[in-house]
């Protein structure tokens, strides 16, 4: 039992209100995981390294084990579990999953935050943007062909789906 004091905050994961008690030096993905119990944010390297806890903040791909919950206080935060909408995955989801983009998919939660991150911000990247776009994520199982190509296929799926797009 730990003898530092708790703090009351709230949280908005996901477009739900979550009221918590932590401890000033709890990490967000401590938090989500244990507290909120959405355990689809992953601890890796716990430095900031790997990628795999990433998650928005406010729109911005951060590293849920370098943001202290009490930081993450009136933000909106994006999770992993946010993305698929009444059991129908999303386009970055269904195109990691039709370009075979995961494998053990330890990094894949991290991956998918960075991909919606970085199309918000550039939403036709070429493979090499891409590439640096994802560089501070790690991933073991793979030779990230298949992460890059399905990050294409997401902006194109994405860019297909704008009013007025047309089909090819």
């Amino acid at each position: 039992m730990s003898n530092h004091p708790k703090h009351p905050i709230g949280l908005t994961v996901n477009g739900e209100t979550h009221d918590v008690l932590v401890e000033p030096r709890r990490t967000l993905a401590d938090v989500l995981r244990e507290e909120v119990g959405l355990t689809g944010t992953k601890l890796g390297c716990e430095h900031g390294v790997c990628g795999a806890c990433t998650v928005l903040l406010d729109g911005s791909a951060v590293r849920a084990c370098l943001v202290f919950a009490v930081q993450a206080e009136g933000a909106e935060i994006s999770t992993v579990e946010g993305l698929a909408e009444e059991g129908t995955l999303d386009h970055v989801q269904q195109a990691f999953t039709d370009n075979h983009g995961l494998q053990c998919g330890f990094c894949t939660a991290g991956m998918l935050m960075t991909t919606h991150a970085m199309l918000a911000e550039n939403p036709d990247p070429t493979d090499d943007e891409i590439r640096v776009g994802l560089n501070g994520n790690l991933c073991r199982c793979t030779g990230y062909t298949n992460i890059v190509r399905s990050v294409s296929a997401a902006a194109a799926s994405a860019k297909a789906a704008q009013p007025g797009a047309r089909a090819s």
